[in-house]
Parts: C-alpha cells; structure tokens; sequence
C-alpha cells in the first residue's frame, strides 16, 4: 500500500533506492500565497521533461549488475532510436529520455478511446564509482533499449606470504 496518493507525482519503483535520481516537487500544483515569510525554489519542471504524464510514469527501467558490467533495459514500444537520448552527465549520472509524439488528428476522426501514453520522459540513475563512464553503450532493437555500462576489473589485494622464522 502507498502512502503517496494516487496521481501525485511520478511512480517510483522504490523510494528507498539510493541511485534513482526522479525529480519530483511535493508542492507542484499547490495554490501557495505570493507573501509567505519563506522562499519557494521551484524544481525545473521543465527539467523533468513531463513529470505529471502517463508516459513518464510507465516507463520502468530495470538494472542489474554482472561481473563484468551494469545493465539497464527500458521498454519504449513505438519509439524509434532517434526519439530517445542516453547521455552521462556530471561524470557519473546516467540518464535516459525520450519523447512520444501525440498522433495527428484528422477533424473527420471518432475516438472512442485513447489508452497509449504520449509525453516525455525523464529518467536519471547515480552510477557508482566502479564504472567506466567513457565507455557506455546503448542499443535499440524492437522498442528495448539496452543500455551497458562496463565495470573496472576488481583489484585483487597484492598479498605476499611472510615467512615465520623460529
């Protein structure tokens, strides 16, 4: 059960994860007074490219770790490469948007229901210190997108036996 109303805000698959970086304004569409004693800094709505939207809060991404590497995978069915952006900001954020484009309405056309999501989205995920920032990659096939970031090799401790005289 969630304490967060229904509605109010992106969906989070855990509030508790350290690394998810959702930007979420717990005042967004509030009527606050102009002459409260206290500053109101606004997060960059903008920013988050679509917060209040369905398409923003369908979209889950998954991430693992292997040995070798960190994985995230994204379904966006109906978007092509060129819709979606991964890019590596301030050395060690990785983050993930992309827009779906409303369809064209013909003044002719009946809807009798509209169920798919248009609108951006904004996703942003801390990565640890261990990966190679410089070296991700990112892959599109039939609406995944696969996005793979390589991990340093884990440094074995230089051990050296010391010999017990005696």
């Amino acid at each position: 059960m969630s304490l967060t109303p229904f509605g109010f805000g992106p969906r989070r698959n855990n509030i508790f994860d350290p690394f998810s970086l959702d930007l979420w304004d717990p005042f967004e569409g509030f009527p606050l007074d102009s002459n409260l004693s206290f500053p109101r800094i606004p997060f960059p709505t903008s920013l988050v490219a679509g917060a209040a939207s369905a398409f923003a809060a369908d979209t889950c991404i998954d991430w693992k770790e292997t040995p070798e590497a960190h994985v995230f995978k994204a379904d966006l069915p109906g978007l092509r490469k060129e819709e979606v952006k991964v890019e590596v900001e301030n050395g060690r954020v990785l983050q993930i948007s992309g827009e779906r484009s409303r369809e064209h309405e013909e003044k002719t056309d009946t809807w009798h229901r509209v169920e798919r999501s248009s609108g951006r989205f904004l996703r942003r995920f801390r990565l640890p210190e261990s990966a190679k920032v410089e070296q991700v990659k990112a892959a599109m096939e039939d609406g995944a997108l696969t996005v793979t970031v390589p991990k340093e090799g884990v440094k074995k401790p230089n051990v050296k036996s010391v010999e017990i005289s005696g």
